[in-house]
């Protein structure tokens, strides 16, 4: 059997993955979190993102949606808060 014979017969060379990594763990938990506390939910977006440049692992997305809900989250909180400050400041009492 010639060489280009035996080449035609042998098995195609395994490809690569397209990434280095599987999903970068506190870009998940930057998403649960932005639901539970949202600041932590900040911290573990901006964590992911450093970490997922880094290494190339996945995730990127997961952590960008925990970083816009957990600022939303954060900032609706803080205007509830102000709301129901200025609610009492004022006397609240509509009787």
């Amino acid at each position: 059997m010639s060489e280009t014979a035996v080449r035609e017969h042998q098995a195609p060379p395994a490809s690569r993955p397209t990434t280095l990594g599987g999903t970068n763990l506190l870009a998940l938990l930057s998403l649960i979190f932005a639901f539970v506390f949202a600041p932590v939910g900040i911290v573990l977006g901006h964590m992911a993102k450093r970490q997922i440049r880094q290494s190339g692992e996945q995730g990127n997305g997961l952590a960008t949606v925990g970083l816009v809900l957990g600022y939303a989250f954060t900032v609706l909180g803080i205007l509830y808060f102000v709301g129901v400050a200025l609610l009492m400041a004022s006397g609240g009492s509509g009787a």
